[in-house]
């Protein structure tokens, strides 16, 4: 009988001395493990020369180092790179890279899918399948490392954004092993500051961030009052922005010179007003804050429509003239479907919800049955529209 080998890449430095503990071995095997797999990107155990070969042998019979399977990669005229990675039970997730002269940031996935159903996110018309596991989370920085080493000119990681599909607070566990591995000497080594949390949240998640993991935190907002925000971000019913900014204040307590930033999907006619510019900048006064203004990214079959750039740059006047930080995102990867909330993957759903996003699609696009399409394809596999040309 087989024994199912464990995934090295969902050990966190702690757990990874456990492994090599419970084989009679020193705390520092799990150092040049963790070495030979994030700093030089060996995952094949032969490789690994400063391991015995008795060592090897019996580590080989139960754990490996397997990372995702990359399925196809596109390059924006920007620069800005997405990958759609392979994940067992057909499932697959994307991850977007955006270099700047100054830095290279990557956007990495929580979830196969989103369950929270964001009206102006194409990840939620996708529905939900699963969370990711540790090893999935970290696995999509390691491959983008190896990728960015060798195929793309030895560019860098320096941020990384857990902003990509998914709720990261609902995968608690697994994203916080993952950022541990990003935070690790030992694993991406990258500073507390320049690893990022998105949530739209969920307050007692935020709470329990913030007693075991140091990172910078994001929000999605995206309106100044709950009767908005409840339409754009049903959690907010739940949760709502006085129980949201409570959380968040919480959080930044326990952090010298921190604050939250605030993310804020422009929206024409829905959330881009000046009353809601002043309604936003009374609410967050008592936030350490910045503000990221996003212009809306389109995708098939959404209802709202990209503010213009003179109704945006009047809302960051605003905000600026009452003290605030406000920056407006600049759109990167749109033209490769690798911007904010354009990500969608390839998403097994358990939810219903792809369904109903296509009937609504079909609708709007002269009511063609979905039922009656003969390729059987849905919108989740289109996500890379050229895949079969490109491949």
């Amino acid at each position: 009988m087989s024994v199912e080998k464990i995934n090295l890449l969902n050990f966190d430095r702690t757990q990874m001395e456990a492994y090599f503990l419970g084989l009679g071995e020193k705390k520092f095997r799990a150092h040049q493990m963790m070495k030979w797999i994030y700093h030089h990107g060996v995952t094949d155990f032969e490789q690994m020369t400063d391991f015995g070969k008795a060592l090897r042998a019996k580590m080989g019979e139960t754990v490996h180092v397997l990372a995702p399977t990359l399925m196809h990669e596109q390059n924006a005229a920007d620069g800005t790179a997405k990958w759609l990675i392979g994940l067992p039970g057909g499932n697959a997730v994307e991850t977007v890279y955006i270099p700047e002269p100054s830095r290279g940031t990557l956007c990495v996935s929580s979830q196969i899918g989103c369950s929270l159903a964001c009206t102006f996110c194409s990840t939620g018309t996708q529905g939900f399948n699963r969370n990711l596991s540790a090893g999935e989370i970290i696995g999509q920085v390691w491959l983008a490392a190896q990728r960015l080493k060798h195929e793309q000119g030895n560019r860098r990681i320096t941020n990384v954004v857990m902003m990509g599909m998914g709720e990261p607070l609902l995968n608690f566990d697994n994203v916080v092993a993952a950022m541990n591995l990003m935070r690790d000497d030992y694993g991406f080594g990258l500073a507390n500051k320049r690893v990022t949390l998105s949530t739209a949240g969920l307050v007692p998640m935020i709470d329990e961030l913030s007693a075991i993991c140091d990172v910078s935190l994001a929000v999605s907002l995206h309106a100044p009052n709950d009767a908005l925000r409840s339409e754009l971000v049903p959690l907010n019913k739940k949760y709502p922005i006085a129980q949201l900014l409570d959380a968040c204040n919480r959080y930044v307590s326990k952090r010298p010179r921190a604050s939250v930033t605030f993310e804020y999907t422009m929206l024409k006619g829905i959330n881009d007003k000046p009353e809601h510019a002043r309604e936003l900048a009374k609410i967050l006064r008592t936030v350490p804050s910045k503000l990221n203004l996003i212009p809306f990214n389109p995708f098939p079959g959404t209802k709202y429509v990209r503010s213009d750039a003179a109704t945006i740059e009047r809302f960051q006047t605003i905000l600026m003239q009452a003290g605030y930080v406000a920056t407006i995102r600049r759109t990167r990867g749109d033209d490769i479907d690798a911007a904010c909330g354009q990500l969608v993957g390839k998403v097994q759903d358990r939810t219903r919800r792809q369904a109903q996003h296509q009937r609504t699609l079909n609708t709007q696009e002269g009511g063609f049955d979905v039922n009656a399409n003969p390729s059987g394809i849905t919108s989740d596999e289109l996500s890379f529209s050229d895949l079969g040309a490109a491949a």
